[in-house]
């Protein structure tokens, strides 16, 4: 695993919440990219789970109150205040966001969290009354108002049997929450980005569809890059096998019509708009309303275009939106992708390679080049698709106005 937070200190507060076991495994995998976690556990969180279960994943002592005897050298609140990089709060109380919110500090998390200045993520656990309660949402609002950012919660079943709005954000949301608030880069801020993003499902009958393989991968990629880099995104996404960065606005749609309508009306309020989905070029003229049987003889169907999203957005951009597409190719990569940069009058168009086992659809890397207007293609060899959207957002800054 990389090491991505070698040089970071994060601090996470555990909270008296029941899902306050979930905090162990976010603590390990923290520590697993490089960060010194030092955990601090309230009162009520140390009487659901043993202290030791955070040193064994940290290996750091951890902070169990402001006048502990036990309590380790270097962690009075105030130097961790000013060393840590990053304050998580998973599970966080109601309780703790009351006291965040109004400047109450009676114990050491709360202390430290009034001292910091350092970026705080809230990660909200609790009965979805408690949390709906008009005073948890005003104290919510007036935490995010002075900067405080929140991942979650999501619905499900509640340790008290409800089910609703509560449960803690998936670890995996928790993580990319913590890579957004600690990237180093916020030279997006400030920026709207529109992303397509997966395949279209175009349907035969109730049943069936046209498709293709596309995961969703480079437009997760795309739009998690934009949110560590400030951007406020949106993805207008088809049916994908990836979850997106819980940072962004999803606009799920089916079909490539769907897709078109849903970016068309939303282009002119955006700065970058990047086609990454690969868009269904063709639907069924006349879709059946019940299942076609199988009577032994061949189907015939007639495919009709559909429309080109990405020449629309170039058509009618406004003026200083940058647009960037993607060109799927099997054959004569660089020419098509040139064609296509030329004739839908784009900023740039990133060529790749699909087909065969080692084609960029579906798949988590793939052959591409990045191509601008007059200039000569820019190779990027076989590369993670992670890292080509760090590269295409490095290339978007040069693009002139």
């Amino acid at each position: 695993m990389s090491l991505l937070y070698a040089d970071k200190t994060i601090l996470l507060g555990v909270c008296g919440s029941v899902a306050a076991f979930r905090a162990c495994d976010i603590a390990s995998q923290l520590t697993q990219r490089g960060a010194t976690v030092l955990t601090a556990m309230t009162q009520s969180a140390q009487q659901l789970l043993c202290p030791a279960s955070f040193e064994a994943v940290t290996g750091q002592s951890v902070i169990t109150g402001m006048f502990s005897s036990l309590q380790p050298p270097g962690v009075e609140h105030i130097a961790v205040a000013q060393r840590a990089d990053l304050f998580l709060i998973a599970p966080a109380t109601a309780n703790i966001l009351a006291k965040a919110a109004h400047g109450i500090a009676d114990d050491w998390l709360s202390t430290t969290l009034l001292a910091t200045r350092a970026p705080i993520i809230f990660a909200p656990a609790m009965n979805t009354a408690m949390y709906t309660h008009p005073a948890t949402q005003a104290n919510i609002a007036l935490l995010k108002d002075r900067g405080a950012l929140f991942v979650g919660p999501s619905s499900g079943n509640l340790a008290c049997g409800d089910t609703g709005l509560g449960r803690l954000a998936d670890r995996d949301d928790i993580l990319d929450a913590v890579a957004i608030a600690l990237h180093s880069s916020k030279d997006f801020a400030g920026k709207r980005v529109l992303i397509t993003s997966g395949p279209n499902h175009e349907p035969i009958d109730p049943v069936r569809f046209i498709g293709n393989y596309s995961s969703g991968k480079m437009g997760r990629a795309l739009a998690f890059e934009a949110l560590q880099r400030g951007a406020e995104v949106c993805v207008v996404s088809g049916p994908s096998e990836v979850e997106l960065p819980a940072g962004a606005e999803v606009i799920a749609v089916t079909t490539a019509q769907q897709m078109y309508d849903a970016v068309m009306m939303r282009v002119d309020s955006y700065d970058v708009v990047i086609a990454a989905a690969a868009v269904s070029d063709f639907h069924v003229e006349t879709v059946s309303e019940q299942k076609i049987k199988r009577t032994g003889d061949k189907l015939s169907l007639t495919l009709v275009p559909n429309a080109d999203i990405i020449a629309a957005v170039a058509a009618q951009k406004r003026p200083g939106c940058k647009v960037i597409g993607f060109a799927a190719e099997s054959d004569d990569i660089l020419s098509n992708a040139a064609s296509k940069l030329r004739d839908k009058k784009l900023d740039m168009i990133v060529a790749n390679v699909v087909g065969g086992e080692e084609g960029a659809i579906g798949a988590d890397r793939g052959d591409a080049w990045l191509l601008l207007p007059d200039q000569q293609p820019e190779p990027q060899g076989r590369i993670d698709k992670t890292l080509l959207a760090k590269n295409i957002f490095d290339r978007i800054c040069d693009l002139p106005d």
